[in-house]
């Protein structure tokens, strides 16, 4: 029986989220999703718990008018496993939630598809990445295209239309030097509160602490027990907040496992475990240089910098701005609007670090393609041509490299040199 305590956080977590639920922010994903259900039978949306799929696909068109099922209901779930057919009885369109709760149901959705000449449409959401495409892979090969809602990016908070830059730069054009309007709310307090929507309108850094408690164990009591059996839940959180310290930086799981006392092989699962609920990326590396001896193992990111500098210790913006893991959150917050910003790209780019073993990176490798795009993440309101250094490096690695850019917290946009721009950190999504 759960303890009073967890009870009064898990209400906390449903109050908040109940009464902001109808407040609607147009997500910049949905034009990509609109685009994709009339060329694929079945859409599969992934994304972690709370980033807002369910909201979404209840208020953008053509969806809301669609048949909607959840089977976090006890009696939707019983009955896809019993008569999943009977769920989508007399309608054509239909939304099912957290999918990944019946792996039995996919291949009745195959089947309606393939019978009905496709004239059945599907959208699958669910928060278990891994699990849930394993099984599409598996059962709707052909059929079935994916997309993940990342949390909300301060453009879409703000209401203002998805940005062209990084189309822009990736086809060679730069943006004019010019300066743009500054965020009302100090970087570091955005770090503190974090990026998922019902995060959004809370007042207070308290408020966000203890949204975040509560998340955190929703998380660790409900998401994991579905997936997997951890021997240790108090295991599991000592190496959640071990990798949020280590946000942006290379994953070497031997020194996790030192450091918080767990074998190394359990390490591995956990992370594993945190990638499948996409609560965390292993970001890899990019090793296609010739002339120069480079780093390999991949770098670990949490999705939302709100989660990394809580579980990190940092619940408020004036100790986190003073700490070691500030330039990592920055990292991860601009990550966050790079995933953002490029998941509307055709073809899709691919996402890279670049780390030689002397010591010379980038922070991030944008690959669409043969087109390349590097970036660096810096947390200054000035960036200066010796900020570039990293990326002229890349460039002179990678001459074929379309442009390089400064990703930074101030209010303009400049030329640093003839193939690098500084561009707000904002402006990327």
């Amino acid at each position: 029986m759960k303890n009073q305590g967890y009870c009064n956080i898990i209400q906390i977590v449903n109050d908040i989220h109940s009464n902001h639920e109808w407040i609607y922010k147009p997500r910049f994903l949905a034009a990509s999703l609109q685009e994709a259900v009339g060329d694929h039978p079945v859409i599969v949306l992934l994304g972690a718990r709370q980033a807002g799929k369910s909201t979404l696909l209840s208020e953008e068109t053509p969806f809301r008018g669609w048949r909607y099922v959840s089977l976090d209901d006890f009696d939707a779930l019983a009955q896809a496993e019993r008569d999943p057919v009977a769920l989508w009885a007399g309608a054509e369109r239909v939304v099912i939630d957290e999918v990944q709760k019946s792996p039995a149901l996919l291949p009745a959705v195959k089947q309606a598809v393939d019978h009905s000449r496709r004239r059945f449409r599907f959208v699958l959401s669910g928060s278990s990445s891994l699990v849930l495409m394993q099984n599409v892979t598996e059962s709707l090969a052909g059929r079935a295209v994916s997309f993940t809602l990342q949390p909300m990016c301060t453009g879409e908070e703000l209401g203002r239309k998805p940005s062209r830059i990084l189309d822009d730069l990736m086809n060679g054009r730069f943006p004019k030097e010019r300066g743009v309007d500054p965020l009302k709310k100090p970087v570091e307090d955005l770090f503190v509160r974090g990026f998922l929507p019902p995060l959004l309108d809370l007042s207070g850094v308290d408020a966000a602490v203890r949204w975040w408690e509560g998340y955190v164990a929703t998380y660790l009591e409900r998401d994991l027990r579905a997936l997997s059996q951890v021997s240790s839940l108090a295991d599991f959180r000592r190496v959640m907040e071990a990798l949020a310290l280590r946000s942006g930086q290379v994953l070497n799981q031997t020194t996790v496992s030192r450091e918080v006392g767990i074998s190394q092989p359990s390490v591995h699962r956990y992370v594993n475990l945190l990638e499948t609920t996409t609560v965390l990326l292993r970001l890899p590396a990019y090793t296609k240089s010739r002339t120069k001896r480079l780093v390999k193992s991949p770098k670990v990111y949490f999705l939302d910098p709100g989660l990394a500098a809580f579980l990190a210790g940092h619940h408020d913006p004036g100790g986190l701005s003073r700490s070691r893991e500030i330039g990592a959150m920055f990292e991860t917050l601009a990550l966050l609007h790079l995933r953002i910003g490029t998941q509307r790209m055709l073809p899709r780019p691919k996402l890279f670090y670049w780390r030689t073993v002397s010591g010379r990176e980038v922070d991030f490798v944008v690959e669409s393609g043969k087109k390349l795009l590097a970036l660096e993440a810096k947390l200054t309101t000035k960036p200066r041509y010796s900020d570039a250094e990293g990326l002229r490096d890349f460039m002179k690695a990678h001459p074929n490299t379309n442009a390089g850019i400064l990703v930074h917290n101030g209010p303009s946009i400049r030329r640093l040199d003839e193939k690098i721009a500084a561009i707000p950190w904002w402006l990327i999504a």
